[in-house]
């Protein structure tokens, strides 16, 4: 081989293990910002793009709906509860039980960086309904152990988990699954799963399509950076830290295989997970479902801005399947 051509295969394969490794800094500079529980995330809860507002006109109601959430989950009695999950993890719930729940449950998945007591005021709404509750605290959140944020992803195999504790507690209970943010995609992804006979019916609120489609919309959004290279770093080191191909992470996908009728919640001013979301999930799938489209809603603010409308309809739909 001549000595100008070594050279220029030389030079190639250092800048190619230089790509390499300024990738997977990268990747793993973003996997730690994205889904390290104990990183700190302001970086995204402050970026200007997934600031969440309510108009002055809502301010009041919002106020209410979240201090009566706070007094229901201080004051109404509960319960802790733990399970184990299918890789080792000691899972924490809380469960109010309502004694006019006449065997009607609700498993409530919680957002991205947030935990169970996030969803009090969701909660108090469906206790209201006739509903005991169950809301678990995702793995990597709350008092749930874990040491990565699943997206959904492994938390789908969380949900069934407490579906199936819940039974043996009560077998003939009837199931509803809710979920808002990262907890909508988490019941979207537990809806393509061999779901209990239980499992009625699943509201999801403003869940997104994929983690890739969500990662790469803030990644541009954030970062002003492309899907290549840094999405296919970030999902090699998720899949050595975490056990996951972000690309796996797929609602579409799990919607597909859904079985059981689904009811699909966006707002129209949603920034952190795009409204555009709302369709692309509506017509994946193939049971029965619905959709509610808020005017005005950013993210996880639909029951705000929609206020007794949103719970009319989500009352109206599980109790087609609710008994």
């Amino acid at each position: 081989m001549k000595k100008p051509l070594k050279i220029t295969i030389t030079i190639i394969a250092v800048l190619l293990i230089l790509f390499i490794v300024a990738g997977l800094v990268v990747g793993n500079m973003l996997y730690n910002i994205a889904l390290n529980p104990d990183s700190d995330k302001s970086i995204v809860g402050e970026s200007e793009h997934n600031q969440i507002t309510v108009d002055d006109e809502y301010l009041d109601f919002a106020d209410e709906y979240l201090a009566q959430g706070k007094d229901f989950f201080d004051n109404q009695p509960r319960t802790d509860e733990y399970i184990t999950s299918y890789d080792d993890l000691r899972l924490h719930a809380y469960v109010f039980e309502n004694d006019s729940s006449n065997r009607r449950w609700v498993i409530m998945a919680h957002g991205y960086s947030s935990d169970a007591s996030r969803l009090s005021a969701m909660a108090k709404r469906f206790y209201d309904m006739g509903f005991s509750v169950l809301m678990p605290d995702a793995r990597g959140h709350g008092e749930s152990e874990g040491d990565y944020i699943g997206m959904g992803w492994h938390d789908r195999k969380d949900i069934l988990f407490w579906s199936y504790a819940l039974i043996e507690k009560d077998p003939d209970a009837q199931i509803v699954l809710y979920g808002v943010s990262m907890g909508g995609a988490t019941v979207m992804m537990t809806a393509g799963e061999e779901l209990p006979d239980n499992v009625k019916c699943i509201v999801e609120d403003c869940g997104y399509t994929s983690v890739w489609d969500e990662f790469a919309y803030q990644l541009d959004a954030i970062f002003n950076l492309p899907e290549f290279p840094f999405m296919h770093f970030s999902s090699l080191v998720c899949r050595v830290r975490a056990g996951y191909w972000i690309g796996e992470a797929d609602a579409i996908e799990q919607i597909k295989k859904a079985t059981v009728p689904m009811m699909f919640i966006h707002g129209s001013e949603d920034t952190f997970v795009p409204s555009s979301m709302l369709d692309e999930a509506y017509e994946a799938a193939t049971i029965e479902k619905e959709r509610l489209y808020v005017e005005g809603a950013g993210h996880g603010a639909a029951s705000v801005i929609a206020g007794e409308d949103y719970w009319d309809a989500v009352k109206e739909f599980i109790f087609k399947y609710i008994h």
